[in-house]
């Protein structure tokens, strides 16, 4: 009976994944804990990034913020997500995590709680991100930290940058431009 339970619930959930129709139909969590509905970001565009405070990309921090800041008030959201997939490099708590950010970089753009970007326990909204048939322009694993996926206002994937794609790289700002008008 549990295992039938089980099987039910996967199943559940894998539909969940393919009836999303975009990327703000997702819920996680704030690094706080708090319950975010993607939704919320509805009508802006998203450039949402799995982070890490101890890998060599770490200091990119600085231009994901520059960025927000820069573009904010047009309508751009930087959604940090945490994840600890790559070389053990994000092991903190999410407490840790928020201290981090505030105290070495200033980050003022919302995080979400540290998931896992890849594998069997992936975060259904990387799933979806990665999903050949939701998504076959941004499809395939993550590779590495700090690989930056840019929504539009209407919750579609538009753009998968990797990891050392910076967040002041030419190629980058001039999609964001592109989709904010």
């Amino acid at each position: 009976m549990k295992l039938f339970a089980l099987v039910l619930g996967l199943c559940a959930f894998a539909m969940s994944i393919t009836a999303a129709n975009n990327a703000y139909d997702f819920q996680m969590n704030s690094l706080d804990g708090k319950p975010t509905a993607l939704s919320a970001y509805k009508g802006k565009v998203t450039l949402v990034v799995n982070v890490a405070s101890r890998c060599g990309y770490t200091p990119q921090y600085e231009g994901l913020e520059a960025l927000y800041r820069d573009f904010k008030g047009k309508g751009l959201v930087v959604l940090g997500v945490p994840a600890n997939n790559f070389g053990g490099q994000e092991p903190g708590t999410n407490e840790e995590i928020a201290q981090f950010c505030k105290r070495t970089y200033d980050v003022s753009f919302p995080m979400l709680a540290k998931v896992s970007v890849k594998g069997s326990d992936q975060a259904p909204l990387y799933q979806y991100l990665t999903s050949a048939e939701a998504n076959p322009k941004t499809a395939g694993d993550v590779k590495w930290n700090f690989t930056k996926f840019l929504i539009g206002k209407d919750g579609k994937v538009l753009a998968r940058f990797e990891s050392s794609v910076k967040p002041n790289a030419p190629e980058l700002i001039q999609a964001i431009e592109a989709a904010l008008k």
